[in-house]
């Protein structure tokens, strides 16, 4: 068996704000993202090039919340958090606050395969990334007016704020993160996930995506996550690990412990979002607790599927 799924990001979505171009447009990148991971693992690759590629085509999107689109800082910059996980060998990399890396995913993995950390931050990542030969872009990259207004919005105003909550009426709290987990036909898994964080975002602030166990999870035992939602909720009840662990340790089928963690735990902390599962026989999972998650999926015998709502 082998399969893959993909989120866009989870929460409160407006569907008075969602024309049928846009909804196309989301429809359109989530499917294409599919479709490159799922080329990957056709052809015998493994779980972990599939998870980056499919990851780097999300980031490469500007509608969605991570590299390319992500939201701006306080400081009018773009501070990006990635990581990615392999599940045969338990072994994974991530950054944090990194500026002017178009892929961070790329570089996630490069921090896992090519150095002795899981977790790189800030100007750290960036003098590891120039090392390595990874090219660093202008601010003007990452730049779209939709994420300049959302700031302008709330530049002056204490706090961040969720991506596409910036006052709306009804309120609009789309988390855009990105992730991607894969089951290979070697019957390994992976996992990546990729952020711009929170729009006005200060103090170099890290949400969950980069922290391994939290937003990201890996273990050819149990399964594969990655996660979307509001990060400190994510961090505080480490979600992705918390899984596989109630696979693990308490027998739990995949569908079970999601339900459990995703719709009971996290709902009783306040927390919202959701998550891309698959476990070690093929079988996906994609709950959320909010009103949707921009996913799209495909098991070995389907055609791909894709969703918002």
């Amino acid at each position: 068996m082998s399969g893959i799924a993909i989120h866009g990001g989870a929460g409160t979505l407006d569907r008075a704000a969602m024309t049928p171009e846009l909804e196309q447009q989301y429809l359109n990148a989530l499917s294409a993202a599919v479709s490159v991971g799922d080329r990957i693992i056709q052809q015998n690759g493994s779980a972990l090039d599939a998870v980056e590629a499919a990851v780097k085509s999300l980031e490469d999107f500007p509608l969605f919340n991570a590299g390319k689109g992500a939201v701006f800082t306080h400081d009018k910059t773009h501070e990006l958090d990635a990581s990615i996980m392999c599940g045969k060998t338990l072994e994974a990399g991530a950054v944090a606050g990194v500026q002017g890396i178009g892929n961070p995913v790329v570089l996630a993995r490069a921090i896992m395969e090519k150095s002795d950390h899981v977790l790189l931050c800030g100007n750290g990542a960036l003098k590891f990334a120039q090392h390595i030969g990874i090219e660093q872009l202008p601010e003007s990259y990452f730049h779209t007016d939709l994420r300049w207004k959302q700031l302008m919005q709330v530049i002056n105003e204490e706090g961040t704020f969720l991506d596409h909550s910036v006052h709306t009426d009804p309120p609009d709290k789309k988390f855009g993160t990105v992730g991607a987990v894969a089951l290979d036909k070697h019957g390994n898994l992976a996992a990546a996930t990729s952020t711009g964080g929170m729009t006005n975002k200060r103090w170099g602030r890290a949400g969950d995506s980069p922290i391994i166990g939290a937003g990201t999870y890996a273990n050819n035992n149990t399964c594969a996550i990655s996660c979307t939602g509001h990060g400190e909720f994510f961090i505080r009840a480490v979600v992705a690990y918390d899984i596989s662990c109630l696979m693990e340790y308490a027998g739990l089928s995949l569908e079970d412990a999601c339900r459990k963690v995703v719709n009971d735990k996290l709902v009783k902390l306040g927390g919202e979002g959701g998550l891309v599962a698959i476990d070690t026989k093929g079988n996906i999972c994609l709950p959320f607790n909010s009103t949707g998650m921009y996913r799209g999926w495909k098991s070995e015998n389907s055609e791909i599927i894709t969703a918002i709502y």
